[in-house]
């Protein structure tokens, strides 16, 4: 873990690591005891030559000719990222986007767990999602307090997102993952991982522009029931 640390890992691998992760753990639950670079660089959607970069961060890894055991490279990877022990984590904002999030079981899988789920709306209060009953948002300091949290996810409208992370980080909270859409202002030392379906979407639509996709007219176009076939 030292050797690691002491290096300085771009931010940009540090994405990719998270997905060579994910790629290891369906390998592992598969049965899967060993991968090549090239199946690993394929199924992670990067080049072997650049996997090879970025696993380089971690030391020695694999065995030329072999490839990489699926078991020891995934925990090498879950320690470097800090997720070989389950993280404790609040959602702040119990809408549609942030139950959804707070029922996706695949986030434990990976080591984090919603120990808080909170809101402002009384008629949310006492909900239970995903195992975990909602609480008020005046319970959050407290929350924080009870489980040393240090990661939280911000699901809130953007007119409150602000005050929610200032209460957030008062409380000691290092970590942000933001789906509000409105830039949070945060202290040195906080990190803020900014979410933004909106602008993913504007994204993809410039990318499918660019290449020259025609779009048929709405008027000309047969109702969806037609054009898709139903299992």
């Amino acid at each position: 873990m030292s050797e690691v640390r002491s290096r300085v890992i771009p931010e940009a691998t540090v994405a990719r690591l998270a997905v060579y992760l994910r790629v290891l753990t369906a390998l592992a639950e598969s049965g899967r005891r060993s991968v090549s670079s090239g199946e690993l660089a394929s199924a992670a959607g990067v080049n072997p030559a650049g996997l090879r970069k970025d696993l380089s961060y971690l030391g020695p890894c694999g065995v030329r000719g072999v490839g990489y055991a699926v078991g020891s490279l995934r925990e090498r990877l879950a320690r470097a990222l800090g997720v070989e022990q389950a993280r404790s984590c609040v959602l702040v904002g119990m809408g549609n986007l942030g139950s959804a999030l707070a029922g996706y079981a695949g986030f434990g899988t990976r080591g984090f767990t919603f120990v808080g789920l909170l809101d402002a709306d009384p008629a949310r209060v006492g909900d239970v999602v995903g195992g975990t009953e909602v609480r008020p948002v005046d319970e959050l300091e407290q929350v924080v307090a009870a489980h040393g949290v240090t990661i939280a996810v911000v699901t809130t409208p953007a007119g409150v997102a602000q005050s929610v992370c200032d209460r957030l980080v008062a409380a000691g909270v290092r970590s942000i993952v933001n789906f509000a859409p409105v830039t949070l202002v945060v202290p040195a030392g906080v990190d803020v991982r900014q979410v933004d379906l909106s602008v993913e979407l504007q994204v993809l639509a410039f990318l499918d522009q660019q290449k020259g996709v025609d779009v048929v007219p709405h008027q000309a176009s047969r109702p969806m029931t037609e054009q898709v076939a139903l299992p």
